[in-house]
């Protein structure tokens, strides 16, 4: 893995529904899984969706790892709109605790997922695995990186971070709560994050367009993770970029208001780098990715780094 050069041509296979047992939850936990064809020692990436996803959105980011030799494990949370769950429904304050339990409970089925694609088993690094999301994914797998939620006193929420996890990319990730509109405040309470045990490496990227309809701050708001979270952080501000990125949810989606295809190849390269390099310490890709980026004429986006 350190040192190989990036390759679209690799063949992905990928299983789902994956079902993991999930008592408690009222639903079983279903994940899709995509690993490489060939190769061993893969590391992982658990990836949490935005609201409304499911296992089945962000190929273009879930694909391309898995082609570049990371087994992508994608559950799917409680908010999908493919379950359906009426907004009255007695989990509906507890999503957000639900979809961490779900990340962790993806890292605990590891043996049952491994089991459900032909020929990869014995070929998962266990030792190596990051976490990665989008929007509220992105809160959700902060929280595993140490990212804590404030109560109604301000008082950091238990600590729900996980050692299994050495590295995490955060995209689109919301900022501190003192800025929220009306509508946040009373609706989405779990929107108070602390970021001062966020101490787990990761990667921080935010659109500078990125105008929020939850926050009255402004696109600034998206680097508040990386601005107030300990060090060994990078943050990548892409020029343009709206909450989709380019386009990471999926190929022509909706929701996608920012379309542009160089954004997310940026992405898929710049991303896989940091993963490379933050879970191999000896792998140079991140830091050669972040020169070429310093010295590219017409960049799509700035690195900095603590």
């Amino acid at each position: 893995m350190p040192g190989t050069s990036l390759s679209d041509s690799t063949v992905v296979i990928s299983a789902k529904p994956v079902v993991l047992s999930a008592p408690g939850r009222g639903e079983d936990l279903q994940v899709r899984v995509s690993a490489p064809a060939t190769g061993g020692d893969l590391p992982v990436v658990v990836f949490s969706h935005g609201f409304g996803w499911s296992m089945n959105g962000y190929a273009p980011l879930a694909d391309f790892w898995a082609a570049q030799g990371f087994v992508v494990l994608q559950p799917t949370h409680l908010d999908s709109r493919t379950l359906g769950l009426p907004a009255d429904d007695p989990r509906t304050p507890r999503i957000w605790r639900f979809r961490t339990e779900d990340l962790k409970r993806v890292l605990d089925g590891l043996d049952v997922l491994e089991a459900s694609v032909p020929g990869l088993a014995g070929r998962v690094d266990r030792e190596r695995v990051a976490v990665a999301g989008h929007s509220w994914g992105a809160q959700t797998a902060g929280t595993l990186l140490g990212a804590r939620v404030l109560d109604p006193d301000g008082v950091p929420g238990e600590d729900m971070s996980d050692p299994r996890v050495k590295a995490g990319v955060l995209l689109a990730m919301a900022g501190l709560g003192d800025d929220l509109t009306p509508f946040a405040v009373e609706h989405l309470p779990f929107m108070r994050p602390s970021f001062d045990t966020m101490t787990t490496p990761a990667l921080i990227v935010a659109g500078d367009r990125d105008d929020s309809a939850l926050s009255t701050r402004g696109p600034d708001w998206f680097t508040d993770p990386y601005t107030y979270s300990p060090g060994n952080k990078s943050l990548l501000t892409l020029f343009g970029a709206e909450h989709s990125l380019g386009g990471i949810p999926g190929y022509e989606v909706a929701e996608t208001t920012d379309e542009s295809p160089a954004r997310v190849a940026l992405l898929q390269h710049l991303t896989t780098a940091y993963l490379r390099s933050a879970l191999h310490p000896g792998d140079t890709g991140w830091k050669a990715a972040v020169i070429a980026l310093e010295e590219d004429p017409d960049p799509l986006g700035k690195i900095e780094s603590k």
